[in-house]
Order: C-alpha cells, then structure tokens, then sequence
C-alpha cells in the first residue's frame, strides 16, 4: 500500500505540470498568431487524453508524466472553472445592469432558447427518437457556450449586449431544464415531483439568505480585508465568498454556478468589486483552460472517424438551425442585419452546460450511454469551432453592413477624410463639425458605422487601404486626411501609400508615441500627434494653472513645448539612418519620462 503511494503523487503532479505547460505554451503562441486559446487548450486535450498519447501509456510507461490518463481527476478544477466564470459575469453586471437588461434576458433570451430547443426537438421528433429524448436533446443543444462566447465578443458591442442576454436566460434556464428532464425520466433515479418541489423550497430560501446577508456581511467583509493591506487576505476572502456561495446553492440541489453568479452581483454592488475582478481574474483562465482541456480529452477519435459523416451532419444542422432561429429573432426584435448575422452564427454551437445537461438525461435514462456520446461529440466538435464561427460571423456583419448609405461627393466639394471613427476620430469630426469644416469618415467596425449614422455623422462602412474606396470619398480633392486608428503599422503603411498618390495632400496621423511619429513622419505625415506627448502637455497646463499661473502664458509656453517636441521629432524622422543622434535628441527628453518611446513599427 504504502508503495503505490508515491505513483498517486507523481500522477497528480504530472497532470498538474501538463495543465500548467499548456497554460504557458498554448496562450503565448495562439497569441502571437492573434487566434483565441480556446483551440489550443481543446487541441492539447485531445492531444494528452486517452485517444491521443494518453493511449499508449502501457506500451510507453515514460508517457505517463506529459499526459493525463484520468479525466475524472480534473472535473473538479473544470467545475471550478466554470464558476469562477460566472462569478465574473456576475461582477460585471451588477443588480442594476440586470435589471435595466430584464427585457432582454427574459424577452430575447427566453425566445431563443425555447425556440431553438423546439425546432432541434421536432427535427430529433421526425427521426425517429421519443418525445422525451427529442425534447431532453432539443434542451440540452439549443445552449450556447458561456465560457467562449464572452471570452470572444466584447459586452459593449451590440453583438455582445445580445449574446450576454440570451447567455444570462441560458445559465439562469439551466436549473429549471434539469428539474424537468428528472421530472420526465423512466426509472428509479428520477426525481419525484415531492422532491422537486423540496428542491425549489430550499434553492428559493438559500438565495434568499445570500442575498440578504450578502448585502450585509460582503461589505464589512472585505472593508475588513482591505484595511490589513494584505493581498493575500483579500484574495482569500475573495475565493471564501465564491465557493461558499456556489457550495450552498449546490448542497440543495441547485447549480453550483448560481451561487457564484449571485455573488458577483452582490459584490458587484460594492466599492471592492473592481479589486475582486482583478484578484480572481487569473484563476477563472487558468481553470477555464482545465475545463477547455477535459472538453478535448472527452473526444473519442476512433467513435469519431467511424461516424464521422453522421456528426458532421449532426454538427451542421444544429449548428444551422440555432444561427438562423437567433438571427431572425433579433431581427424581428429590431437588430440591425448585421448584428443579427454574426449574433446568430456566435451563438450557433453547443455549450459546456449541453455536457451537463446531457448527463442529467442520461440519469433520468432519457438518453442512452451510446447516443450521449455520439451528441457529447458534436457538443465538443461544436465548441472547438466556435473561434471560427465568431471571425465568419464578423466577416459576414461586414458584407451585410455594407449596403449602408453612402454619400458621394459632389463635384468638386473639398472636404476632410477621416480614417478611423473610434472616439478619436468622434472628437476630430466633432471640432470641424463646430468650425462648420466639411468631413467625411469611414471605418471597417459595422459596429460603429452604424452607430455613427444614427447619431447623425456622415460615416460610411469600407476598407480605407482600397485606392477604389478612397477615391470614392473623393480623396483627390480633400482637404486634409486625418489617420485615427491605433494600429501603428497599418498606419504607417496607409500613409506611405497616400504620400506616394498624393504629394501634396495634408496628412495628419495619430502616434502611439515619440519614435511611432518619427516613423510617420518619414513615411510622409505632414503632422504625426504622439500620445504621449499630448497627454503630458494637459497635464502640464492643468498643472500650472491650478499653481496660479495665468492662462495666457501657460497656452503659450504649452504651445511652444509642442512646437519644441514635434521639430525634435521631425529630425528624428529625417535623421532615421543616424540612430545616435536621434538617440540624443529623443532619449531621455521624452515628455513622458519613460526615456524611450518605445520600438518601431516593422515595416
């Protein structure tokens, strides 16, 4: 006994030392191809696991110590995973935001679900299958996948404020989904309705007791916390408060993942809530990644190949059906079409809690062992495309959005082009709108195309690196062009293109910093604006006129000081081949402080 002790240990350690390489291989090099982890952690899954090297662990003994034989070993550092995910939403959304989302989530949401869950039903109906095991599957597949899509589309976007509500219905709809599937199942481990009934009881009185005393307790709590200046402290008391929360609601019955949700809203609604976030980001990826890995291990290769053409199939149709079934809803609710497109493909595949789901069908012996595998398959197969599905979803947004209206110019009507309306590009086209300076702007963001149409800005949708677009816009007789966009060598390249079209054409370029403007500047800016230096300046002004001095000399000493920096930049720019003196003119004079400005764009 005492001999297989040390194989245990050495065992964990080896998973613990395959999840930790993976973290430290897997993002930096998806990363460095701008591709989410996503994939990778579900490649090196199926890599380690049991149909990949973890197979031949018996032929090859040393193989143990880089993969994982036991995917049990790992649920629970995936469970947590998942948690720790809702917990972050939860700290994201607030009480208030919820509530001002209410329409959406129990409107938006709850037609998605239900009408993708009835549509997968009715197909799984007509081949063949019960009306319990159609409806169980119908529930379980119409999900989509929390823990990928918020890590994929910003909350902020349209796309993302729709996927958030109709996610939130989803993870909220997921206690209720498997009360009923216990409820509708054949055999001794159903549930009773008595002790469904129990159920509710205790999960309505534990989120009840969370939020009263989570009102009361979390503030003290970790005012408590912060006052012994402890990290640490705070940390633990950060993950004391997720696990107690999330280990209440699952002793009664209930998912695990609403107690964790509840507390990121309860501490959402304190002055810590930005400091938990930061705290506990870290272990909501790592965990996540655990949990992306055992999606990968749980994929059966050989059931794969050998029913490969019916799960892609399967994986198709469903994944066809939910894109069209969200997308015509959101267009119904008032989306606009691009929105609606790439919402629609964003939430086309299946979810972890579809895992969750499925097993609690097979409990309820709704499914077979056999049939869950082949749909676990295609729920995984699903996930891992999901990356994919995302990037067509914004490609096909673009195609849509681009009948948006488009205003042509008019003989030889001069205006200013302005490349990039981000909140840079807003705060230009607002100036010259107030000096009454004709403009027009373009953007490659549907998002924002739209969204400045509708407040009323002469933007349109298009690609400013296509001489066709440009000349649309009527670039030859503009009187300025102004490059907004933080993409340093986008920016360097567009204006090299632009100087070489047009010699004479004013361009006036955004820098991230000092050697970012002298590389624009040899590139053909007319005026390259760092940063950097524009954000010390204000502070500077700000600085000497709350000291008492007037504001007609700090106007003029700040203008000088740019003149001063901009010339010191130019030579930089012109004197790009003598790297020593651009050294001595820019090097520790920054108006930053930081000495240098940081490394040049590639070309």
């Amino acid at each position: 006994m005492a001999g297989s002790e040390p194989l245990v240990s050495t065992s964990v350690l080896s998973d613990a030392l395959v999840i930790l390489g993976a973290a430290g291989i897997v993002i930096p090099l998806f990363a460095r191809f701008r591709i989410t982890p996503v994939i990778g952690f579900i490649l090196v899954g199926l890599l380690v696991g049991p149909s990949g090297l973890g197979g031949f662990v018996s032929q090859i003994p040393w193989l143990g110590y880089v993969t994982i034989s036991d995917i049990h070993r790992l649920e629970p550092f995936a469970e947590f995973g998942i948690i720790m995910l809702l917990f972050t939403v939860g700290l994201e959304l607030s009480f208030g935001r919820l509530w001002d989302m209410r329409r959406q989530v129990f409107g938006l949401g709850a037609l998605e679900l239900i009408g993708c869950a009835l549509l997968i039903g009715l197909g799984l109906l007509v081949l063949g299958n019960s009306a319990p095991t159609s409806l169980a599957l119908g529930l379980a597949l119409a999900l989509s996948s929390t823990a990928l899509v918020l890590r994929i589309v910003d909350p902020q976007r349209p796309v993302g404020k729709a996927a958030l509500s109709m996610l939130l219905f989803e993870d909220i709809a997921l206690i209720p989904i498997i009360f009923l599937l216990g409820a509708m199942g054949r055999g001794s481990e159903s549930q009773t309705t008595g002790e469904l009934v129990t159920v509710l009881t205790n999960g309505a009185l534990v989120i009840i007791v969370l939020l009263v005393a989570g009102r009361f307790l979390f503030p003290r709590l970790f005012a408590q916390a912060a006052r012994t200046k402890s990290p640490e402290l705070f940390l633990a008391a950060s993950l004391l408060v997720v696990i107690v929360a999330s280990g209440a609601t699952g002793a009664v019955g209930l998912s695990p993942i609403v107690g964790a949700l509840i507390a990121g809203l309860l501490i959402a609604e304190t002055e810590y809530h930005e400091e938990v976030e930061g705290m506990t980001k870290p272990f909501e990826g790592l965990a996540l990644g655990v949990f992306l890995i055992t999606v990968g291990m749980g994929l059966n290769l050989g059931f794969l190949f050998d029913n490969a053409g019916t799960i892609l199939l399967a994986t198709t149709a469903i994944l066809v059906t939910k894109a069209v079934v969200t997308g015509v809803l959101l267009r119904m609710m008032g989306a606009r079409r691009g929105t609606s497109a790439e919402a629609g493909i964003l939430m086309a595949s299946p979810s972890e809690t579809t895992l969750i789901v499925l097993g609690a069908a097979i409990s309820a012996r709704l499914i077979s062992a056999e049939a869950a595998q082949f749909w676990q398959i295609v729920t995984a197969l699903g996930m891992t495309i999901t990356p994919i599905l995302a990037w067509l979803g914004r490609r096909l947004a673009r195609r849509v959005d681009r009948g948006a209206k488009f205003e042509a110019m008019d003989g030889e009507e001069v205006r200013t082009v302005i490349i990039g309306f981000d909140r840079v590009g807003r705060l230009i086209a607002d100036m010259l709108r107030r000096h009454d300076k004709p403009f027009v702007a373009i953007d490659l963001d549907s998002d924002r195309v739209i969204q400045g149409q509708n407040d009323g800005w002469p933007v349109v949708f298009g690609d400013a690196t296509r001489d066709a677009m440009l000349d649309k816009l009527g670039i030859k007789q503009a009187s300025a062009v102004v490059l907004t966009m933080d993409e340093p060598v986008l920016a360097q390249r567009l204006v090299k293109r632009l100087r070489s079209r047009f010699p004479g054409l004013p361009i006036i370029a955004r820098a991230r910093d000092a050697r970012h403007a002298a590389v624009l500047y040899r590139a053909g800016a007319t005026t390259a604006v760092p940063q950097t230096l524009e954000s010390s300046l204000q502070l500077s002004e700000a600085v000497l006129v709350d000291v008492g001095v007037p504001m007609g000399p700090v106007i003029a000493s700040i203008h000088e000081k740019r003149d001063e920096y901009r010339a010191l930049i130019k030579e930089a720019g012109a004197l790009a081949e003598k790297p020593r003196l651009r050294s001595s003119s820019l090097r520790g004079r920054g108006p930053t402080g930081d000495g240098d400005p940081g490394p040049e764009p590639a070309e």
